[in-house]
């Protein structure tokens, strides 16, 4: 092993609204002290309740990626696991998020962008089996 993950960091605009909406759907701590980086109004994190720490680092000139479009690609985005899929997406939206791929109802998830436009989809987790 070289290295172990820290984080993952998010280019956005506001660092906190970014990290507000992902506390929202994920849970956690905004900010929380950490010795590993200093926190401004360029730099927010999130310690989520897992222990996974999102990152949100200022960009003045941020433009977000556009879903199916090669000309501004995704480059990268996060699976989150819901048990109510409906009732998830519903809750995203609440939170300023939007609907990209809805899927037309045939598959077990759906793509959203958070308010700065990076895309995550919401996966329904299937029920684990008796003996699984």
């Amino acid at each position: 092993m070289i290295a172990k993950l820290q984080c993952v960091v998010l280019d956005c605009p506001d660092v906190l609204e970014l990290a507000r909406f992902y506390r929202s759907l994920l849970g956690g701590e905004v900010n929380r002290p950490d010795p590993r980086w200093s926190l401004d109004e360029h730099w927010s994190t999130l310690h989520t309740d897992g222990g996974f720490v999102l990152a949100f680092q200022h960009a003045e000139d941020h433009r977000p990626p556009r879903w199916g479009d090669p000309a501004r690609p995704q480059q990268f985005h996060l699976d989150l696991g819901v048990e109510d899929l409906d009732g998830a997406v519903a809750g995203a939206l609440a939170l300023g998020g939007t609907v990209l791929d809805d899927g037309e109802g045939e598959r077990g998830w759906v793509v959203l962008a958070d308010p700065a436009g990076h895309p995550f989809c919401l996966v329904r987790e299937q029920p684990s089996r008796p003996g699984a």
